[in-house]
């Protein structure tokens, strides 16, 4: 039942999408040019090449395909994806202006004609002169069309040049690295020693075809320029095999903190292969955290491994990371998913930090996230515990963030006692 509910689902978003790239062909490539001219081949071509280059793009990956292959089709076809969603919007926001535009044409056209119409006067046949040809008082039968095509362009134009400033923005604010984001967590437990204590929260950084060893460096310059205390990586590192990203994630090697660099996975890690990356950034001098628990100075961090891990009988485990401490300490929690709060509730965690939502990453994608989180961004309370959920520093699928910026996050730890 579940796999015929999937391929139901399945069926009918392809079929939206395919009725969506047709309207999009006829609005911007029917309707802005000659027929059987070079423009209009181009356009189809693209219409056709683009939504195929955008599967390639989410699927050569989970395929297995070489690296270079992932890499050469998921520039364009990411893109893409972010081009059709705003150029969608675009679209469907200047639609009724078009409509508007066209309708006002119509009437002015037939306005016309009936104001140039003569007076019916008797002639006799001899003297009835030839049809005149059209003059600028009298426009020709393809004047209307000419200025039909012109509106269309016009419409059209100005929305594409809006999708595309848009993405554009958006994949600039991505390539540029994440910017430093500062946020104050009293907790109740934390002694007066640990006021001020930094920790660096780093999330979805996602390391793949398009996000790659250039995008890690920024990170990591990013992250030690604050001089944190502690340096979180709270899951969806990577996407991807270690022999395709080792190399990409080699400068996580240079991270630098006083108490140490930990890691907890996300989803996108058991897509990719959970179990070698928790080996390989060991490696790189982060410490796992594999429901389990380290009791620092001033207090307790925990980090469970995410949900996803559940369908590998390798989910996460509340009792074995947090079961067995003195309650009377502070505990922080490091968890990918914001849902799992009611467990670190029950629990009695101080702070949780997630990632996972990017922020919905794509405006309006944030309110599909808040359907699926109980927090998309930022520092909510639950009972006595606080979550903080950052934005993410990378971009999954297309490297463009629309509304929901990219961000590392200082949280800086204060002692009711200070």
């Amino acid at each position: 039942m579940t796999i015929l509910v999937f391929a139901l689902v399945a069926l009918a978003v392809c079929a939206l999408l395919v009725l969506v790239h047709r309207w999009l062909w006829i609005r911007l490539v029917r309707d802005t040019t000659a027929p059987g001219g070079r423009t209009r081949r181009i356009g189809t071509a693209l219409a056709i090449a683009l939504p195929l280059l955008s599967v390639a793009a989410l699927t050569t990956g989970r395929a297995g395909a070489p690296f270079w292959l992932q890499q050469t089709v998921a520039w364009p076809g990411y893109l893409w994806l972010a081009v059709l969603l705003y150029l969608t919007l675009t679209m469907l926001v200047a639609e009724p202006i078009r409509a508007l535009l066209l309708r006002r044409l119509a009437h002015r056209d037939s306005a016309g004609a009936v104001a140039s119409r003569p007076e019916p006067v008797e002639v006799p046949a001899a003297a009835a002169p030839a049809p005149a040809p059209a003059t600028a008082e009298r426009p020709a039968a393809g004047d209307g069309l000419s200025r039909r095509r012109f509106v269309a362009r016009t419409v059209g134009g100005t929305a594409a040049a809006v999708a595309l400033a848009t993405v554009g923005a958006g994949t600039y604010g991505v390539l540029r690295g994440p910017s430093v984001k500062r946020v104050r967590v009293p907790l109740a437990k934390l002694p007066r020693a640990a006021h001020g204590f930094r920790i660096a929260v780093v999330s979805d950084v996602h390391l793949g075809p398009v996000l790659g060893r250039a995008h890690t460096q920024r990170i990591v310059d990013t992250v030690n320029r604050t001089q944190p205390d502690l340096i979180a990586i709270v899951g969806d590192l990577v996407d991807g095999s270690v022999p395709d990203l080792g190399s990409a994630a080699e400068p996580l090697r240079r991270l630098a903190a006083r108490h140490g660099s930990y890691f907890v996975t996300g989803n996108h890690e058991y897509f990719s292969g959970a179990q070698q990356w928790i080996d390989h950034v060991r490696e790189l001098g982060l410490n796992p955290l594999e429901n389990a628990r380290r009791e620092l100075p001033y207090f307790d961090l925990a980090g469970v491994n995410d949900i996803q891990g559940e369908r590998e009988d390798k989910g996460p485990d509340f009792g074995a990371a947090l079961g067995d401490r003195d309650r009377s300490r502070a505990a922080v929690l490091l968890a990918h998913q914001p849902v799992v709060i009611h467990d670190a509730v029950r629990h009695g965690v101080d702070l949780q930090l997630s990632g996972h939502t990017h922020g919905g990453q794509l405006w309006p994608g944030n309110y599909l996230a808040e359907l699926a989180n109980p927090t998309v961004a930022g520092l909510e309370r639950y009972g006595d515990t606080q979550l903080y959920v950052s934005r993410g520093a990378g971009a999954w699928g297309p490297p463009v963030r629309v509304g929901a910026p990219s961000d590392i996050t200082v949280v800086e730890l204060a002692s009711f006692q200070a």
